[in-house]
């Protein structure tokens, strides 16, 4: 199973702490980020991981070289522009062959992604999106289902109150090939702003993936974030 990781970003939400180390690379429980992410990955089965670049890019890769001391695969995708979150995805678009996953550099969770894709098969969906009760939505993108978890609408980031619920997407998504059509390329996309909107606009079959109580995920990406992964063991919960 192929996976990309998105870490690209310049971590602005943490500054100082990014000024000089990427995201990916700041500790968690002693370990940098990015290394207990592989180990997730892994632990699904996702062996085959390509990372995109631009900050700092070259620090994370003399960290992780070509992954075999982590016991996956790493091909990297430097960017000399952010072409944001879809944009980049689709520039690793022949690295792709089958369904994969897309997983943001700023996600540290113990979500069973084995489950995630069972349930993603089940649904035949094109793309399945993990998705969290949050107390802060408005914050995130705010993710509407129907009974039977179909996505039927996500707006980013809505003005606080507007009553859209509180199911925010977590920036883990399980792909089939065929989403990287909807994405243009060479040019900046956003899954979430651009892509997502579109695939539900004409109907295509979108699913969440809603986490149990035993899963957690965490925005690393603030201060608040940051602190709080750092009190969790990150683990990995086995197929039930």
């Amino acid at each position: 199973m192929k996976a990309m990781i998105l870490a690209a970003g310049e971590g602005t939400r943490l500054k100082p702490l990014t000024l000089e180390t990427p995201k990916v690379l700041l500790p968690i429980g002693g370990k940098p980020y990015i290394s207990l992410a592989l180990s997730w990955l892994k632990c699904h089965g996702f062996t085959e991981v390509a990372i995109n670049l631009y900050h700092l890019g070259d620090r994370i890769r003399q960290f992780l070289g070509n992954g075999l001391a982590f016991g996956v695969n790493v091909i990297y995708s430097p960017e000399d522009t952010p072409l944001g979150t879809a944009g980049g995805v689709k520039r690793m678009e022949e690295f792709f062959d089958d369904t994969f996953a897309v997983v943001y550099g700023d996600v540290f969770t113990n979500l069973n992604l084995g489950a995630m894709l069972d349930h993603h098969r089940a649904k035949g969906s094109m793309a399945t999106l993990a998705v969290s009760q949050r107390p802060n939505p408005w914050e995130l993108a705010i993710v509407s289902v129907n009974t039977s978890n179909k996505i039927l609408d996500l707006v980013e980031k809505p003005p606080k109150g507007s009553n859209l619920g509180n199911l925010a997407n977590g920036g883990i998504y399980i792909l089939e090939r065929e989403v990287l059509d909807y994405i243009p390329n060479d040019s900046c996309c956003d899954f979430a702003y651009d892509v997502f909107p579109t695939l539900i606009g004409i109907g295509a079959p979108m699913y969440a993936y809603v986490l149990n109580h035993q899963e957690y995920l965490v925005d690393i990406g603030t201060y608040s974030g940051y602190h709080q992964a750092n009190d969790h063991e990150q683990g990995c919960i086995p197929r039930p």
